[in-house]
């Protein structure tokens, strides 16, 4: 059968397809994610089958798997390359700020504990505010540790916080 694409790109396709079914969990875990059925999903990997994924499914299953890789050997068989070095920064950004917002709660913590402990005695008042600069301390490490449980698992620090 003649197709309208070279089967160097016919074969590529359906390798980076299947290599993302695969890392998403298999055909009924793709076809949960891109809203096909298990046998369209199997379809889209089969070297027997002349049917490519469509851009959108291909779209989901990169962003559930992390991984761009029908992108990539889309944008190999073309020349190009796909480049990390934005996710890269933006990772560092994040990781940096989440340190920055870390650093700057336990000072307001530190700060506050040193106010109230001038005189030798703690305030009702005074404990609020130290309570309060504990907790915003504790959500910038709660912001910071899912950050880094997530480069550790492969992916994307989630965001950088807002200052």
């Amino acid at each position: 059968m003649s197709r309208a694409i070279s089967d160097a790109w016919f074969f590529r396709i359906k390798a980076a397809t299947r290599d993302a079914i695969v890392r998403a969990g298999g055909v009924v875990r793709a076809g949960e994610i891109t809203l096909a059925s298990k046998t369209e999903a199997s379809r889209w990997q089969s070297v027997t089958d002349e049917a490519i994924i469509p851009i959108p499914a291909a779209l989901a299953l990169e962003a559930e798997i992390g991984m761009p890789v029908i992108t990539e050997a889309m944008a190999d068989l073309q020349g190009r390359r796909l480049s990390d070095d934005v996710a890269a920064a933006s990772e560092a950004t994040c990781l940096i700020r989440d340190n920055a917002e870390v650093l700057r709660q336990t000072a307001e913590l530190a700060t506050a504990m040193a106010l109230a402990l001038a005189d030798g005695k703690i305030t009702p008042a005074e404990a609020e505010r130290i309570d309060r600069s504990a907790r915003a301390l504790d959500a910038a490490v709660g912001d910071m540790r899912r950050n880094l449980a997530c480069v550790r698992a492969g992916g994307p620090a989630l965001r950088a916080v807002e200052g």
